[in-house]
This record gives C-alpha cells, structure tokens and sequence, in this order.
C-alpha cells in the first residue's frame, strides 16, 4: 500500500489547487476525483452556464436592438452551438487543470471513486478502484449534486438538472422549471431568451424566498416581462407522461403541461459513499461536520466544499483551500472566519453581501438602510439598463456597513465595493467622500453611500 502525507478525495475548486500547494509545501499528494476535474463549477455550474447565458444575452439585446436605434429584422437562434460552445469553454478549463496538475511535481492523480476504508495504526486506508491507499491527512471535497424530489410520477420522466442539462441539445419548446431559487431563476430566463416558452413552479410564496421581499418582487417583475411564468406556492400532486408531453397536476389550481422538465430543488451532499462510518465522521443529512478550521471530528481528517453546509458557492469552496492549506502547511491562523457574498447571475444580476434588511432588524441593532434607483444613474440609462435598485444597511452609531444588495446591469460587478469595505471594516462614509469617474455604474454605489448620510 502506497503511503502519502495528504489524500484528497474530490477534484473541485479546494482539493485542485491543494494538490497544486501541498506538494511545494513537502506533503507527497494524491488526489482522487471519480470522473472530471473542476467539479460542479468548471463541468456543469459556473462554467457553462455563465457562457450559455452569455449566448442569451445577446439574443435578448439583439431583439432590443429597435431600443438603440438599430434593425435586426430576424434573430435565430442554433441551440446547439449554444451548448457546443458552452462545452468546449469546458473542456479548454478543464484541459488546462488536467495539464497545469500533470505538471505539478510530487502528486499523483486517480480517476476512480474513492472511499475511506477505516484505519492502518494512525494512517487512513482509503480505496480508489482496485487500489487501497494510505495517508496521514484526508482532504474530503466531493461536493453535491441535484435533489430530485419525490413527487409521484417523477422517475418515470427524463428529467433535466443542473448536471445534466449540457446533454439536451435541442431547445425545449415549453419547459416546466420545479424551483424558484438561484438555480432555477438563472436557467429559466436562458431557456427563455432562446425561445421557449417557461413556467416556473414554487412552493413558497415569492421566488428568490431567502432575499427580502423588495428583491423577489423586482425579479419577478422583471422575469415576468419577459414571458416568464410563476406559479407560487403550488403543490405538485403528481407528474404524469401523457404522448409527447410531460404533465404536471397540482393540488389546486390548474394542470401545467410541456414538453421538457426542469428540476432545481436543491443540492444533495456526495456523502453517501464515502465510508464516513468507517472511520467516524460525523454528518448529518449528508452534511459533514467541521469547526472554523475545517477540521471534522476525526482528527486527520478535513472537509471542503458544499459537503461541509454553509453558504454553497465556488469561491467559498476557493477560500476553504486556503485555509486548509494554513491548517496544513502554514501558520494555521485562516479560518471560516469570513465575509461571504454571492450573485444570482439573472439579468440584471444580483449582488449580495452581509445581512439583508429583514436580518439586520430581526437583529435587534440600530441601523440606517438607503435606496437608490439604478434608473437615477446617468450611465445605466445610456446604455439602456435602467432597471434595479441599490440597498444598504449600516450600524448608526459607527457607520460600517452590515449589508449590501445591488440589483442591476453587472451587479456582481458592482457589490464587490461593499465587500471591500466590509473586510477593511471601514464606515459608508469612505466611499461617499471619494471621487468616482463620471458616467460609470459605480457611481450608484457611491450614491447610495450619500443616501445613508
């Protein structure tokens, strides 16, 4: 059995560049990935996505183009080169990866599925196909993939999911999306810009239900303007393939039926096969235990990644490389310890750090919120992208901010102002007494800054 100081399990955005690090840093590495490097990310998150929707976007500005002065009498759309490229962007990150690790000296990669397999003395035994394996650390980064819920009828459906939908080639003619969350709010509007009809399925009462209601109702307000579909909260009874078509039958309300059927109800941990037991990890619902640290409560052995819960996005799964590498081969001072922001990646974007407004009353502290309309900014209204809002909430007494979200044209862009300012731990007040180029979109950062005092 081959010795290694680190085993990691799970070729995603921690375990790769710990398999780039750990090697300079002395510790002999291997890592295990069951079938592509890059996980959700690179294979069917980020990645495509953000270039399939990118092909959208230009459908949609091109039927807009009356908007700019312009004539484009017809715009057609080849889904399938939508797809091929959002593929071959895939396969060019993934190459570099495969090229970029078969460089790196002192580690070694397995394609196969990996399973701890209960201890040798202080060393871990993990099985990777016919091989078994000893290390003194063991880096868990196996990610999650897409819950399908159980709804009669389901499993006899060919159902599309956020890690199969780079397979359907052919554009749906009417899709029926189960979910109103980040996932579902990003793919519907894609399939949407590039002709099909789309009729989005929720349970709750608003979509994007985490945000406050100010947010979900200028989404829905502008997914809807654009022919998409809400039905909020529904109860699905039960699915049913009738012909061609897939039915879906509520509790109440009338039957919805399509041709094809998204599901984006949620993320299931890649836990189930791990042989946690073997050694005594503990998760619960899948979801592996760890502290600040990343440490579970097995010594030795660490989790990254959405298998530890949390805040579910690549460039936390990023982040929890660079504390495992301080646990591992530095100075052990980085931990979770951090300021987390996201996007929803719709058009406009939504870009979201800290507290919402609802959270930071709920807190009991006392605040200063501030709104400024994107539609007041001189830059938004002369490229045509007027729509959206900016909100801040700050602590009144030191004026640092405790929340940020910025709805608009490059709004992922924008937030990472507030993010700055959060790490510094600086006050509004930074931002609303600088200088900002005129006309920009940053300009509404800092206006909403002024607005708070």
């Amino acid at each position: 059995m081959e010795h290694y100081d680190v085993a990691i399990i799970g070729g995603g955005q921690a375990g790769i560049p710990l398999a780039y690090e750990l090697p300079a840093a002395g510790k002999r590495t291997v890592l295990i990935e069951r079938k592509h490097l890059g996980g959700s990310c690179t294979n069917f998150g980020c990645t495509p996505t953000k270039s399939a929707i990118a092909s959208a976007r230009v459908a949609h500005l091109a039927r807009r183009a009356a908007d700019f002065g312009l004539r484009i009498p017809i715009v057609e759309v080849d889904f399938a080169a939508v797809i091929k490229r959002a593929r071959d962007i895939v396969h060019a990150h993934r190459s570099a990866m495969e090229r970029d690790l078969a460089e790196t000296k002192n580690t070694r990669l397995i394609i196969a599925q990996a399973r701890l397999d209960g201890r040798d003395g202080d060393r871990f035994r993990v099985v990777a196909g016919g091989e078994t394996l000893l290390a003194d650390q063991v880096i868990l980064d196996t990610g999650t993939r897409s819950f399908i819920p159980s709804i009669d009828g389901i499993d006899r459906i060919d159902v599309i999911h956020a890690g199969n939908w780079l397979e359907t080639t052919s554009l749906p003619s009417r899709l029926i999306v189960i979910g109103g969350g980040v996932i579902a709010l990003e793919m519907a509007q894609f399939y949407r810009r590039l002709g099909s009809t789309v009729d989005v399925i929720e349970t709750h009462a608003r979509i994007a239900a985490t945000e406050d209601e100010d947010v979900s109702a200028t989404l829905r307000e502008l997914l809807e303007r654009e022919g998409i579909a809400f039905h909020l909260q529904a109860k699905i009874e039960r699915i049913e393939k009738q012909s061609d078509e897939i039915v879906v039958r509520m509790a109440s309300g009338p039957s919805l039926a399509g041709t094809h059927l998204f599901v984006a109800a949620g993320r299931k941990p890649n836990t189930d096969d791990l042989g946690l037991e073997s050694v005594g990890v503990i998760a619960e619902r899948g979801i592996v235990n760890t502290d600040e640290r990343l440490s579970t409560n097995v010594r030795g052995i660490w989790a990254a990644g959405d298998i530890r819960g949390g805040p579910m996005f690549t460039h936390t799964a990023w982040d929890d490389y660079r504390v495992l590498y301080s646990q591992l081969a530095g100075d052990r001072s980085r931990t979770t310890e951090r300021v987390v922001p996201y996007a929803i990646f719709t058009d406009p974007e939504v870009g979201r750090v800290g507290m919402t407004e609802r959270e930071a009353r709920e807190s009991g502290r006392e605040i200063k919120v501030a709104r400024y309309e994107i539609a007041k900014n001189s830059k938004a209204v002369e490229i045509g992208e007027p729509d959206g809002f900016i909100k801040l909430i700050a602590e009144a007494a030191s004026g640092r901010l405790l929340g940020a979200t910025v709805v608009c044209h490059e709004a992922a862009e924008l937030v990472h102002v507030y993010i700055d300012l959060m790490n510094a731990r600086a006050p509004f007040t930074v931002i609303r007494d600088a200088v900002y180029i005129h006309p920009t979109l940053a300009e509404a950062v800092q206006s909403a800054a002024t607005r708070l005092g």
